[in-house]
């Protein structure tokens, strides 16, 4: 009787809440994104991947040190081609993987969207010989995993997208504007090259007095240089060739400016690449799927705007 209880409180739970984390309801799968080893990689025996987990459910991932991708297929017959890697944020110190990563899989899923959460390495002189580029080879390897698994899931490659949450933003807007970059030995031959970036509250600049500075120490370090900060502030990298994008922010985020989507969406607009920002009222940092604030509606209106690129089927 009292597994049926369980089942009973999580089922009324789920009916009263948007969006939730639907785990269980898609087939799922954790493959590791280096079958041949990590680049740019060394050994600390003291550095180990730490999870933090509430009643069995992982949320939170810290020193990683074997990047994977977590998959979440539509229901059968229902996937629409589209397919999503996700960076959750953390200030590249930590994944928020649960808030930022699984659950926005699981609610791609519903909408027939194959979602890939990407569990990077987060920068570190223990586990890199060069940490700054660390995130940037795993995000372009997930990347060319997904196109060239296409097959397997039903995937369109010309419908890849990338998304990112703060400093995962970060990743995901350096991925579409960094994706020529040539970051490891790539022998597959695909593109790394995203068709479309959705930023939410996103770290998009490593300039003094507009960064997310805990971000910008941890990926370049506490003196980094000026070249290594324009090359990483990604409104100074967008050209007619940057993939289209969806923003959102909170305009009372007290963690990330939200001059980063603000000066993100103009180089875009100025360069002439199809974008949406949407800016809230309230909000905060770290929203995720969306609290009691103005901000709560982002889901609906990425969901709209994928519709109109033909992302997402009616």
């Amino acid at each position: 009787m009292k597994n049926y209880k369980s089942v009973y409180l999580v089922f009324v739970w789920a009916l009263g809440v948007s969006f939730v984390s639907m785990n269980s309801l898609h087939a799922q799968k954790e493959v590791k994104l280096w079958e041949s080893g990590v680049p740019n990689s060394k050994t600390d025996a003291a550095y180990q991947e730490v999870q933090h987990a509430d009643n069995g459910q992982v949320y939170g991932v810290d020193k990683v040190t074997d990047p994977t991708l977590t998959i979440y297929e539509p229901e059968a017959g229902k996937a629409n081609g589209t397919a999503v890697v996700i960076c959750p944020g953390g200030g590249y110190g930590h994944l928020a993987i649960d808030k930022e990563g699984y659950k926005l899989a699981a609610w791609f899923a519903e909408q027939g969207v194959t979602g890939f959460v990407l569990k990077y390495r987060l920068p570190s002189d223990a586990i890199m010989e060069d940490k700054s580029i660390g995130p940037l080879q795993d995000v372009q390897r997930a990347i060319r995993y997904v196109r060239e698994q296409a097959s397997t899931y039903g995937i369109d490659t010309s419908k890849v997208g990338i998304m990112g949450f703060s400093a995962g933003g970060h990743l995901a807007s350096t991925a579409a504007t960094h994706y020529a970059d040539k970051v490891y030995d790539a022998t597959e031959g695909v593109s790394a090259k995203p068709d479309f970036s959705v930023l939410i509250y996103p770290v998009i600049s490593m300039q003094n007095g507009i960064t997310h500075q805990g971000s910008k120490d941890n990926l370049l370090g506490k003196k980094a240089t000026r070249g290594a900060a324009y090359a990483y502030s990604g409104e100074y990298q967008v050209t007619p060739e940057t993939p289209m994008a969806f923003l959102a922010h909170a305009t009372d985020d007290y963690a990330v400016p939200v001059e980063n989507s603000i000066n993100y969406y103009l180089a875009l607009k100025d360069a002439g690449v199809p974008a949406e920002m949407h800016l809230y009222e309230d909000g905060g940092h770290g929203f995720g799927m969306g609290r009691t604030h103005t901000a709560d509606s982002w889901p609906a209106a990425l969901s709209l705007w994928m519709k109109k690129h033909d992302l997402i089927t009616e």
